[in-house]
């Protein structure tokens, strides 16, 4: 049975046990303004500020460079906080060599296969840069760029408004697409993320955020251990870039059957071919509720040790499930440890890669006069 958050944060309260900030880090009330504190500035003078939210027993710090959750805390079947994303702890890293932790993703999250794709009968190259294709918006996508933060509280909860306009032509794609993504926590200690964009031209758009979970803690080892659950009786296999080849297949009798929940690390190293070729689960599934007006249901995962669960709802119809294959060793995070392969993944929510080149697909399009809305959001507890 799930433990609701407020009887987590009672039950630590009368065991004696406190949740404190870091130390030397903005410390924001419960329910209070967001705090802002500048974070470091990049090498062309521009300061790159962090935002620290707290409410609902969740505590998360933002950075207006790419709207990165550089931190993101909650309690334990015992109260006892941890930070359950991965990241860095100096600017100078999230420039030099991030994988995208905690970022913002646009224009188009994850692969456009060739870096091309034909709209209206014009074809437009992008920005390739991830072998012959284009990764999350190019090299210098939406995750390298710095937004304007503006800090709300209401009665939704506390929470970012966060702004920017890509230029038409901007890593390739057409079209000025003002973008407007709201970060809230809820008095629950949901984080719920709402994107929004226009454009002057007809475009294509799929946005999403990229943080990495592990639940037990950051650098508190692999996540294999944790158990996950995919509403999704479909997902779309790849070919030799990543590319998926246009094909729904069904994950009846495959490692990629996760509708009742299952260990991530169970199936992980099965000799199938598409875990195979992407050195682990790095696929979009197809989730069944669809595309819907409001947020269903997509995941949920738990780690058994903390008893942290987080449950997944969104109106997007795929999520990318990402179990950290090219972590290698060679970047560390605020713990001091070192981050391995599988130390952390992803649950990106979105519309499926390489949709402006399969007809098929849900359509990413977005024209003059529409405006593009996806919400997700995150809900936290511990049993």
């Amino acid at each position: 049975m799930e433990t609701s958050r407020r009887t987590v944060l009672a039950a630590a309260a009368a065991a004696g046990l406190t949740a404190v900030a870091a130390p030397g880090t903005a410390h924001a009330k419960e329910g209070g303004a967001p705090v802002k504190e500048l974070f470091g500035t990049l090498a062309d003078g521009t300061p790159v500020h962090r935002w620290t939210l707290e409410n609902g027993g969740t505590r998360m710090r933002v950075l207006s460079y790419g709207g990165i959750v550089q931190s993101l805390e909650v309690p334990d079947r015992r109260g006892r906080y941890a930070n359950v994303s991965l990241g860095f702890d100096r600017l100078e890293d999230y420039v030099a060599s991030s994988p995208y932790f905690g970022a913002l993703i646009g224009r188009y999250g994850n692969r456009i296969g060739g870096g091309r794709y034909t709209l209206d009968g014009r074809e437009y190259r992008l920005s390739v840069n991830d072998g012959p294709n284009s990764l999350h918006g190019g090299a210098a996508g939406f995750d390298k760029r710095v937004w304007d933060v503006e800090p709300f509280r209401s009665p939704a909860g506390v929470g970012l408004v966060l702004r920017y306009v890509s230029a038409d032509g901007e890593m390739g794609h057409p079209g000025r697409l003002a973008t407007t993504v709201t970060y809230t926590l809820t008095g629950d200690g949901d984080w719920r993320i709402d994107y929004a964009a226009t454009t002057d031209r007809p475009t294509v758009v799929n946005l999403t955020n990229h943080t990495y979970f592990n639940l037990a803690g950051e650098g508190s080892g692999d996540v294999l251990g944790h158990e996950l659950r995919l509403a999704a009786s479909r997902y779309t296999p790849t070919d030799a870039t990543l590319i998926p080849t246009g094909e729904l297949a069904g994950v009846a009798g495959t490692p990629f059957d996760f509708r009742h929940g299952k260990p991530i690390g169970r199936d992980i190293r099965t000799a199938h071919p598409q875990l195979v070729g992407a050195q682990g689960y790095d696929h979009n599934w197809v989730l069944d509720k669809g595309t819907t007006r409001a947020p269903g249901y997509a995941a949920t995962l738990r780690d058994p040790g903390s008893g942290r669960t987080l449950r997944i709802t969104t109106t997007e119809p795929g999520l990318q499930f990402y179990s950290g294959n090219f972590l290698d060793g060679t970047l560390s995070g605020p713990s001091g440890r070192t981050y391995r392969q599988g130390d952390g993944l992803c649950l990106e929510t979105q519309h499926f890669p390489d949709s402006p080149n399969k007809p098929d697909f849900p359509s990413t399009v977005l024209r003059p006069g529409e405006t593009y809305r996806s919400t997700t959001v995150h809900r936290f507890s511990a049993r």
